[in-house]
């Protein structure tokens, strides 16, 4: 039977255990991940592998080698989800509070590609929502994200667009994306971009969001397809006003939302 251990593929006789496959492939390993679920050592003398089964091993305190902490870093991941989310590009409109939180979500959970726009730096008033920190104020967001992607997933290829968007150049500049997630501020920038995106890419995924401002009921943010190939993500009424400002567990809440929705899509779960 053939599996895949620390992203090499292996040949075994059937009926191969996993603490078989420990003691040849890493003796001391206490971090064990069958099919993407731990497995504690003592359970892992009865569990019989089977033809395509994925499995990671490690021991803890030491440094992986690259192809162990690739393996690793999707070792949690549903089976067979890896191999389809490394072939998807996801674009990215905006790298505030949505987009950044979003790429992050995105890249840790295996993305191949994210392509993000934005045109605007980091300032102190980010912070309490973003994903960037103090030693990051004035830099480019795009440019501070790519470098916070990379440290968290080395693996994912990140392009990055210094441009404020327009409807003459929004297509153009998420033209390699298979999916399509809005994070900008304003309404007004909102419909310039679905606008121009489903004008060129009628077919393509759009991710919008709208309505997550505040402390309010973190279960009225929801998700919501209003288009063959559009969807709409926040409680559509909770808009940023005077009185009413933005905090970090509601902007995370949407920009998960966002994610899971681009994940669910890239894998044909939609």
């Amino acid at each position: 039977m053939k599996i895949t251990v620390n992203e090499t593929e292996m040949v075994l006789p059937d009926g191969t255990t996993l603490s078989a496959v420990r003691r040849k492939v890493c003796p001391g390993a206490d971090v064990l991940v069958y099919n993407g679920a731990p497995v504690l050592a003592v359970t892992a003398a009865k569990l019989s592998l089977r033809e395509g089964d994925t499995v990671a091993l490690f021991r803890r305190g030491r440094k992986p080698t690259a192809v162990e902490a690739k393996a690793l870093l999707q070792a949690r991941n549903t089976p067979g989800s890896v191999a389809k989310l490394a072939k998807v590009a996801v674009g990215i409109a905006g790298a505030g509070g949505l987009g950044s939180n979003a790429a992050l979500a995105l890249a840790r959970s295996g993305i191949g590609r994210l392509i993000i726009a934005d045109f605007d730096v980091v300032e102190p008033s980010n912070l309490n929502r973003q994903a960037y920190d103090f030693r990051q104020i004035g830099l480019f967001k795009v440019d501070a994200l790519k470098e916070n992607i990379l440290r968290a997933n080395p693996y994912v290829r990140v392009d990055i667009r210094r441009m404020r968007l327009t409807a003459q150049n929004a297509a153009r500049a998420f033209s390699g994306a298979d999916i399509l997630i809005e994070a900008l501020d304003s309404a007004d920038a909102k419909a310039m971009l679905a606008k121009a995106f489903c004008r060129s890419f009628p077919k393509k995924p759009l991710i919008l969001a709208s309505g997550l401002a505040s402390c309010n009921d973190s279960n009225s943010v929801r998700t919501r397809k209003i288009g063959p190939y559009v969807y709409l993500v926040g409680d559509q009424r909770c808009g940023v006003r005077p009185g009413m400002g933005l905090f970090a567990p509601r902007v995370g809440i949407a920009a998960c939302h966002q994610a899971n929705l681009a994940l669910r899509l890239a894998l044909g779960l939609h």
